[in-house]
This record gives C-alpha cells, sequence and structure tokens, in this order.
C-alpha cells in the first residue's frame, strides 16, 4: 500500500486485489472447457468453478487479443540481443509461463509488478509447485526490497503501481534496462488507480523508454444502459472505473497516449478484433465448444472493451498490428434526426412477471394485451416464467391482469424466443422457442381466449392451451425465428387468396442459423409448398417481420458469422406465389438485430435491438417504404430512474394513439449482473410520423 492513502484506500485496494482472484478463476474454467490452451492455470486457482459460455467467450476473445499484441511485439523485435516485457497488475497471470513453455522468450526478461502482498502469494505458489518452478528454471531467491522472486528471465515486484517513483526504482534494481526494446502491459489495470496516477504512468513510461510498446486492455462506454450496470457493479465491489469518465471512448483513449509522448496509437474493441484478427475457423471452433443463446450480451460486453496499442521508436512504430488495426473499421455512426421521450407507462396494479426477456406480447383486442414466456424475475427469484399475463388498456391508464390456464393435460412449458400470432378474435397460434440451447422440442400451441373482452372484464382472463397435431414437414424445432402472416396471390385456384403463416429462420439446437421456412396454412395447420423467385437471402436468426400489403418485410438479424446484417427484404406476392424483393434505403440501414418492428402507414418501423456501433444505443429507425429514406431517433429517457435495455423486449404498436409499448427487455450483462428494465415504457410517436 502506498504511503498516506488511509484506511479508504487500503479497502480499496484489498477489493481491487480480489479482482485477481475472481478474473483467474474464470481464466482457469475458459482454459478447461477448450477455448484458450494453457496448462499452468491450474496452478494458480484453489477454486474450481464452471462459469456460463458468455464469460469464457469473454475471457477468450481477451486472451486472444493480449496474445495477438505480444506475439507482434516479439515476432518484430526478434532480431535484437535483448527484449524486456512488463506486465502490469499480473495477478496471477500465467503469460510469463505460456510464453516460456512455447519458446518465445529468447533473450527476453519478463517483470511482472503487482501488490507486494498478491506479489508474495504467488511467488509461494512458483517456489512450491515443481512444474512452475522448472519453467522459470529453479526456486529462485527472494531479493531485497521489492523483489518476490527472481529468475534468470523472470522478476517478480511487489509494488504499488501509484508509488511511480518507487515503481522506477524497484525495477531499476531488478535490472530493467530502458535502452532494451520493452513492452509494457496493462489488463484492466490503470483504470482502477486515480486519473493523475495512471496518467503520470503512462508519461513515464512515453519519456523512459525510446523504444517501446504499451498495451492496454480495458473498459469503455460509461454512458449507455450496459456502461450503467458495468460501472454499478464495479462500485458495489468498491473498485471504481475512475477511467471511465475522462476516457470514456476509443478515440478519448488514444489521444490520452498520444498527448501523453507516444508517437503512434490505435484502439479497437473487441467485436472490431474478433471479426478482424480472429481467423473464420477459429471462431467456428470456439463457437461449437458449448451451447450458447446470449448473442446480444456477447456483443454489448465485446463492444464495452478495448484494445489499445500505442508505440514509439522506429523500430516498433510500424508494426503489423498497428497497419492492421489502422484499416479495419466499424460501421459509420448513425445521424440522428431527433429524439422520442420515454415515460414509465401508469399500470393501477402491481404484478409480477413484467421482468422478463425472451418473452413475446401481441395484441389480442383493441386494448388487451396478452405476454407470453420468457425469462424473468418471480417470487424473488430469476426464472423461466410458466404464468400468463394481460395488460388492459382503461382510458389513459393500463391495468394488469393474471391468466389463469385451461386445460391441464397441456403446460406452457415456459419457453422462450417463440412466436405467438393472433389469427382470429378468440386464438392465438405459439410456434417454436426453447426452454433451453439443448431443450428445444417445442411445437406449435393454440392459446384460446373469450371472443369479446373488454376493458371492464375481471383481472383475470381464461386462456384454453391446445396441442394441435403436428404439421406436416415442420421438422425443424426452432427459436430466434419470426412468423408473419402473407396472403397468397398464386394463379392457381387452389392457393388464391388463402392466408399463412410464413416461418421463417431462427436457429435450432443443430444448426446455428437456419435459412429454410415454411408456409402454413392456418385453417388446416398443414405445410404448403410455394414456389418463392428470386435470389435466397442470407440465413439469420433474432431478425423482425412484418405483414405489408400480402406479403412480410425481414429487417436485419444476425447471420451465420454472428455478424449484424443490414438488409431490408420483402417477401412480395407474385403471379406464382412469392418474389423476394431487396428494399434499398438510403443511408443503408446500420446492421442490427435482437430488435421489434412494425409498419404504419408505409412506414417501417425499427425498434431498439443490438448493433455494433458501440458510440450509441439503436432506438427507432424509420423506413419509408416508398422513397426508401431511413431516418434514426434517440430514445430520451431523462424521465426515467433506471437504465432502459431495448434488446430481448417486445413492442406493441397502437395506431390510434401512435403510441409504442415497450415492454420488458434486458439480460444478463457479462459478470456484472442481470439488468430486467422494471416497468413498460411508452413511446409517443405522433409527431415523427406525421413529420416525413
Amino acid at each position: 500500500m502506498g504511503r498516506g492513502r488511509g484506511r479508504r484506500g487500503a479497502a480499496r485496494d484489498k477489493a481491487v486485489q480480489g479482482t485477481n482472484d475472481s478474473s483467474i478463476v474464470s481464466k482457469f474454467s475458459t482454459a478447461a472447457l477448450g477455448y484458450i490452451q494453457d496448462s499452468f492455470l491450474q496452478y494458480f486457482t484453489s477454486k474450481r468453478c464452471r462459469r456460463a459460455p458468455l464469460i469464457h467467450r469473454g475471457y477468450y476473445v481477451r486472451a486472444r487479443a493480449v496474445d495477438h499484441c505480444v506475439q507482434e511485439f516479439l515476432l518484430l523485435s526478434q532480431g535484437y540481443s535483448r527484449r524486456q516485457i512488463i506486465s502490469f497488475g499480473a495477478g496471477f497471470d500465467s503469460l510469463y509461463f505460456r510464453l516460456k513453455d512455447m519458446g518465445l522468450l529468447n533473450r527476453t526478461v519478463v517483470y511482472e509488478v503487482d501488490f507486494p502482498s498478491v506479489a508474495n502469494r504467488k511467488a509461494a505458489l512458483i517456489k512450491g509447485i515443481k512444474d512452475l518452478a522448472t519453467v522459470v528454471g529453479g526456486v529462485g531467491e527472494r531479493e531485497s526490497g521489492a523483489m518476490s522472486f527472481a529468475g534468470e528471465d523472470y522478476k517478480l515486484l511487489g509494488v504499488d503501481l501509484s508509488e511511480l517513483s518507487e515503481l522506477e526504482q524497484a525495477l531499476k534494481e531488478a535490472g530493467l534496462d530502458p535502452e532494451v526494446p520493452t513492452m509494457l502491459l496493462a489488463e484492466v489495470v490503470l483504470t482502477y488507480m486515480e486519473i493523475s496516477r495512471s496518467d503520470a504512468l503512462i508519461q513515464w513510461a512515453a519519456q523512459h523508454f525510446p523504444c517501446a510498446q504499451f498495451v492496454l486492455y480495458e473498459q469503455m462506454h460509461p454512458e449507455d444502459p450496459f456502461g450503467q450496470i458495468m460501472q454499478q457493479h464495479f462500485s458495489r465491489l468498491n473498485s471504481v472505473l475512475h477511467a471511465l469518465a475522462q476516457y470514456p471512448d476509443c478515440e478519448a483513449q488514444r489521444r490520452r497516449f498520444l498527448q501523453a509522448g507516444w508517437a503512434k496509437c490505435s484502439v479497437i474493441d473487441m467485436n472490431e478484433f474478433y471479426a478482424g484478427f480472429i481467423p473464420e475457423d477459429e471462431r467456428q471452433r470456439v463457437q461449437a465448444l458449448e451451447p450458447f443463446d446470449e448473442y446480444e450480451e456477447w456483443h454489448l460486453k465485446c463492444s464495452h472493451y478495448f484494445i489499445l496499442a500505442a508505440s514509439k521508436g522506429e523500430e516498433l512504430a510500424w508494426m503489423p498490428v498497428f497497419s492492421r488495426m489502422l484499416a479495419f473499421s466499424a460501421d459509420d455512426p448513425p445521424r440522428i434526426t431527433g429524439s422520442i421521450s420515454a415515460s414509465v407507462c401508469t399500470i393501477d396494479s402491481e404484478i409480477a412477471g413484467l421482468k422478463l426477456y425472451g418473452h413475446r406480447s401481441v395484441l389480442i383486442k383493441p386494448h388487451v394485451i396478452l405476454i407470453t414466456g420468457g425469462f424473468g424475475e418471480q417470487d424473488g427469484r430469476h426464472c423461466r416464467l410458466r404464468d400468463l399475463h394481460v395488460l388492459i388498456r382503461h382510458k389513459d391508464n393500463w391495468r394488469a391482469g393474471s391468466v389463469r390456464l385451461e386445460n391441464p393435460g397441456n403446460t406452457w412449458s415456459g419457453r422462450l424466443f417463440h412466436t405467438v400470432t393472433c389469427v382470429s378474435g378468440s386464438q392465438a397460434l405459439v410456434v417454436g422457442g426453447r426452454m433451453s440451447p439443448t431443450n428445444v422440442a417445442l411445437g406449435m400451441l393454440w392459446l384460446r381466449f373469450p371472443e369479446s373482452m373488454t376493458a371492464s372484464d375481471p383481472d383475470c382472463v381464461v386462456v384454453e392451451l391446445v396441442n394441435p397435431q403436428p404439421a406436416e414437414d415442420l421438422s425443424s424445432p426452432r427459436w430466434r425465428h419470426t412468423t408473419t402472416e402473407v396472403t397468397c396471390q398464386a394463379d392457381c385456384v387452389f392457393f388464391l387468396g388463402q392466408k399463412y403463416l410464413f416461418i421463417y429462420g431462427g436457429r435450432s439446437s443443430v444448426q446455428p442459423v437456419l435459412g429454410d421456412w415454411y408456409f402454413l396454412h392456418l385453417e388446416e395447420l398443414s405445410c404448403r409448398r410455394i414456389a418463392i423467385r428470386g435470389q435466397v437471402p442470407e440465413a439469420r436468426h433474432s431478425h423482425s417481420a412484418c405483414s405489408w400489403d400480402g406479403g412480410a418485410l425481414i429487417a436485419g438479424g444476425l447471420g451465420a458469422a454472428e455478424q449484424p446484417l443490414n438488409t431490408v427484404l420483402f417477401l412480395r406476392p407474385a403471379g406464382s406465389g412469392f418474389q423476394w424483393q431487396g428494399v434499398e434505403t438510403c443511408p443503408p440501414l446500420i446492421p442490427r438485430y435482437s430488435h421489434t418492428a412494425h409498419v404504419h402507414d408505409g412506414k417501417l418501423l425499427l425498434v431498439g435491438g443490438v448493433w455494433l456501433h458501440s458510440a450509441s444505443v439503436p432506438g427507432v429507425t424509420v423506413i419509408d417504404l416508398m422513397t426508401g429514406i431511413s431516418l434514426e431517433y434517440q430514445i430520451d429517457t431523462v424521465s426515467l430512474e433506471w437504465p432502459l435495455m431495448l434488446h430481448n423486449h417486445s413492442s406493441i404498436f397502437l395506431p390510434d394513439e401512435k403510441e409504442l409499448l415497450l415492454i420488458g427487455g434486458g439480460g444478463n450483462c457479462f459478470s456484472f449482473g442481470t439488468h430486467l428494465n422494471p416497468q413498460p415504457v411508452c413511446l409517443g410517436l405522433s409527431n415523427i410520423l406525421t413529420s416525413q
């Protein structure tokens, strides 16, 4: 602990040190599942706990990004007689042991720096474990001062990074040579320091080393909903992320290093790194390691972490990592036309089950909304929701009601990512969904409710569950798909004017993305073969679909490479069946998925979702289907007391009021906790729908 830091500073230091223990457990779990190859992590953790797939992916891409930069440095500097790597806040990381075992540390000395208590614990492990001591080349000797362990090419120092003079002295005593090509590495370390101290460290490094590379991996974007949850998490742990306020994005971090004296600096987020630097076959290997269905949270996590590489000295200024990073660019930022005010929807009674995601909402009467399935909060715990709920509008307020399910022989099963289509005034059809990524054998289900239902009805609505006979040829259980009502105008009298449910895309437990479709005859509940001309679109899931002019509008989605799509497609009724037709938008649609969509008066509304342009979150996109003009509107959430996460949500468009009712939404925010929007939100759209 540094001098004069006091009890509060000591508590913060202890909390920061605790992040090492949690991190090493996650790293070991990631290696145990085969994401990374690291046989040394087992020696640094006494706790064995299998983490969630989302955590594994997060630590995998972090490891790949850091390893990429380290190996580029070693490759470029291989002609030098001596090299150095300094790892700040190294904790129990196994970088030295992996590199040494791979034979990559020829003529290279690794210096690891952390709090004295952490360094002493690590030194004791190395001395007490034969496999570790063998890699180092002996058990080493404890030196005086800050040295906790000293090997020929490995120095472990116990120093508080905030005390710059002590750090410089300790490195000097350990044999560091400023004239030797040096890499400085800081993985989620500097942000825990007060900004003045971390800035001083960056500037000191630029002044101290004439030929060096500084690699930084940290968080960013504190301003959006995910960023707010992230900050709250670290604040609860007494590990405040100091750098976020002053350096909130990639550009701010780049300027930070350039102003500190570094000659070159490039920064990209983890979405860009994953797509641009990891080969396709490796991505496919990782994506197949274990069942995964948290795409939104994965992309949001990656948009909130960056890898930075700064350099000085001609020898390192043009290393390939910089030119490649500079060549890779993200989507163009959205051009915002205006904003839409969000207000909490007034509900005159409290009801459990409206804090949820992965559910569906459907307007079964002009002012009655049925909410089905999903994952959310019930009885103080998070679980799959088996209860159905209704919202009934009365004047300006909504009344929440419950649903009593009839026909005990059939169960709702608590499915997620299904679809619900209201096909008449008394019934809706449920298609697909999953209970878990490996349990998806969920077929169709009829929901039957009273023909007449008004705002004066009682709070409990009776819904009968009916299992229909399985539809022919509908042999692929799926979720994250869409179902859209279309009308066939084929020349054949047998098809003419008949209504079908167009089931499109999604994913299954076998196929990570589906590109097939079915026409389900709603009366006979059987599949029909109807011709579709035109180029077959790219397979997708988590897209949107709306009925329009007898056909279906398909927008966005996530493709086979787990990258968002920006296409808008129209399944247009044609003389011999249907035809795929692209809808050109100006400007081009930003790639997007996990949104909802509605059509009103020739305009397509895309609501929320996830895109990889992390400088803002998706609001409402309005596309004029006649002209193709696309306008972006931000959602102004100043009146809300909590972050509004609009992915895995549902939305209901009320045409008479020109309002959007947003229900649910949110998910697991990496290791930072689960956020569920606590109440429905209302968006008034009358201004934007009449101003175009």
